[in-house]
Order: structure tokens, then C-alpha cells, then sequence
């Protein structure tokens, strides 16, 4: 089996494809934000992994299709933005402080965690670009000395929760504001928070991509200043 996979690797895509299409019937079926299609998909692909006997680093060149589509579908977020300029510009002051407090938000959230469980450097700086793209992410943490496979951990874990706790946290604390809500998703929880805001509505769907791209512009230099503090 394992001769036929590497010879067909592009059934990888396949898999990987067919993985998340389980993952978001079965949310849909089930109707719980619990019930994460990401969670789903790397669930299943872990098992077909252990079953085949497929190397990761042969199911990851094999995939690597769907990665190469990852930067023109970023672009495309840019469109949902254009269609709500106006709003952006009414609100601009508003937004950017939005953003720049969520950034800001996240760093210091890391740096107590850190000082509080005694982090060491690498470990701290690791987690620091926790909340930004993975592409962006993994630069910053190698940058910074951190360990790179356990940011991009960190990375899914944080667009995970945020992706099935978004809505619940909004109205714990009452925030109803299209663009609060937007802003909130696209800082703290990334492209994942985005497709959550995106449900939520095309306002928010539109703020959540601004703030995903502007957050993890910010947090490069952010990052910096914050990992010279342990």
C-alpha cells in the first residue's frame, strides 16, 4: 500500500479534501460548535497516516497543492473588505485602535503566562506569534529562537478554540457591534476566527480579515519588543 501512496501522491490532496468535507457535514449535522471540522480533518488524516503507514513528510509534499492555494485565497479576502470601505473609513480611528488593543492583548496575555509558569526564552517566544497566521507565525518564533513545530501547534489550537468559542464570548460580554465582533475575531483567532466572523455576517466577515492581515503585521514588531523581556 504504502508503494502505491507514494506513487500517487497527489491522493494526499484527495484525502485531505475528503477529510474536512467529513468534518463540516458533520458539523452542519450535528449543529455544535464543538463539532470542529479542522479538529475533524486532522483526526481523520492522523488515522489514515497510522492505517497506510505514509510518512508525514510524504503526506506534506504530497498536500503541498493545497498550500500553494493559500496565498490567492488570502487575496480573496481582501473582497469582502472593499465592499464594506465605506464602513472602513467611518470607523478607521476605531478599528485600528481595535486592532493594534488586540494585538497588544495577546503578547501580554503570553508574557504573564510565561512569567507565571517560569517559561525559558525559547519556550516564551514560541508561543508569542500564537495568534497570528501560521505563515507569518513560524518566520517570527525561527526568528526569535523558538521552536517552530510547537508554534504551529499553538497557532491551530488558538484558531480552533476561538473558531468554536467566538459567538459564546461575544455575548457573555455583550458585544453586538458588527465591527467589535469582527475585529475580536480576526486578532486574537486568525484566519479561523475570520471564517467564524464570516458566519457571523458579512461586516464582520469583512473586519475579521483586516484585522487577521494588520494583527499579524503588528505582532512581527510586536514580538520583538516583547521577547527581550524574559
Amino acid at each position: 500500500m504504502y508503494a502505491f501512496l507514494t506513487s500517487s501522491l497527489f491522493l494526499c490532496v484527495v484525502v485531505s479534501l475528503a477529510a474536512y468535507a467529513i468534518g463540516v457535514y458533520l458539523h452542519n449535522k450535528l449543529e455544535n460548535d464543538l463539532v470542529n471540522p479542522l479538529l475533524i480533518a486532522i483526526a481523520l488524516v492522523l488515522v489514515f497516516l497510522l492505517v497506510t503507514g505514509l510518512p508525514y513528510k510524504d503526506y506534506v509534499k504530497g498536500s503541498s497543492y493545497i498550500s500553494f492555494l493559500l496565498t490567492p485565497a488570502t487575496i480573496c479576502l481582501a473582497v469582502p473588505l472593499y465592499e464594506q470601505m465605506k464602513l472602513l473609513t467611518r470607523n478607521f480611528t476605531a478599528i485600528i485602535g481595535g486592532i493594534t488593543a488586540g494585538m497588544f492583548a495577546g503578547l501580554i496575555t503570553v508574557f504573564l503566562f510565561a512569567k507565571l509558569f517560569h517559561f525559558d526564552h525559547a519556550s516564551y517566544v514560541t508561543l508569542l506569534p500564537k495568534s497570528i497566521t501560521t505563515a507569518i507565525g513560524m518566520g517570527v518564533s525561527e526568528e526569535l529562537g523558538g521552536y517552530v513545530s510547537i508554534t504551529v501547534v499553538a497557532i491551530i489550537a488558538t484558531g480552533v478554540v476561538g473558531n468554536i468559542f467566538a459567538e459564546q464570548i461575544c455575548r457573555l460580554f455583550h458585544i453586538t457591534d458588527p465591527v467589535a465582533k469582527g475585529i475580536a475575531c480576526g486578532s486574537a483567532a486568525h484566519a479561523m476566527g475570520t471564517s467564524k466572523a464570516m458566519e457571523m455576517g458579512a461586516v464582520e466577515g469583512a473586519m475579521s480579515s483586516l484585522a487577521m492581515v494588520a494583527a499579524g503585521i503588528m505582532t512581527v514588531a510586536g514580538a520583538s519588543l516583547f521577547a527581550v523581556l524574559i
